[in-house]
Parts: C-alpha cells; structure tokens; sequence
C-alpha cells in the first residue's frame, strides 16, 4: 500500500504523539512507500508563521530532516493534481486537505488521516480514528 500522509498524521507520527494509534503507526511503518506532501509543508509553515502552530525548531530544514529521517519521501504538487481541484465538490473548507484528495486521486494513494470529512470524496483511505 502507497500512502499519503495527513498534515496532523505526520506531525504526530514524527513526535510520537499518542493520537496516532499503535495500528496507524505500523500502517506507516508496514507500507511499500509513504509520501508527504509539499502541500503539507506549506501549511505547516503558514500555521508556524501565524503563531498557530509551536514547532521544536523553525520548520526549514526540521520539516525535510523529519521527513528524511523517517523515511517519507516527498510529494511535489503537479499541475495534474491541481487540474483535478475545480472537480472536486467542496465537502472540506481546507484548502490543503482539498488539494491532499486531489493528489491521493492523481497518484493513486491511500490518505491517512484522521478527519472523517475526508471520508466524503471518492478516495482511498486509511482512517486512525
């Protein structure tokens, strides 16, 4: 299975954090390719700078390193993927998790996350709630 993290599942994933669940987790660990998405650092980044979102350390380069360390590859956001944003029906106000469904569609990737609006668009996922 190829995955997508969701901003939050990385974040938690890479802190430990105990929402991500023992089964989530080793869902990450198990997988044939985990992927985080450029988009998912934009967002992170705007939170940071907002003061909305505490990091460890500015978030580049710790975001890449993380990244690096755990093993995740990058997802650069492709102008197909964008292409498939005005056919997407607006269940979620994020733009970033409407953009995270466009490129699980373009890439044929299950999104792990724990939101359930996600639930709504017709892609693959793998839910830790």
């Amino acid at each position: 299975m190829r995955l997508l993290l969701d901003t939050h599942i990385f974040l938690w994933y890479i802190t430990g954090d105990e929402r991500l669940a023992v089964d989530g987790r080793r869902a990450v660990e198990d997988s044939d390719a985990v992927y985080l998405s450029v988009v998912s650092l934009w967002e992170v980044t705007i939170k940071f700078q907002l003061g909305k979102l505490p990091l460890p350390d500015p978030p580049h380069p710790w975001l890449r390193l993380q990244r690096e360390e755990h093993g995740i590859e990058s997802l650069p956001l492709d102008e197909n993927s964008v292409a498939r944003l005005p056919f997407l029906e607006k269940h979620h106000r994020d733009p970033f998790d409407r953009m995270l469904v466009c490129q699980a569609l373009e890439h044929d990737l299950h999104i792990v996350t724990a939101d359930a609006v996600l639930s709504k668009y017709p892609v693959k996922l793998l839910s830790v709630r």
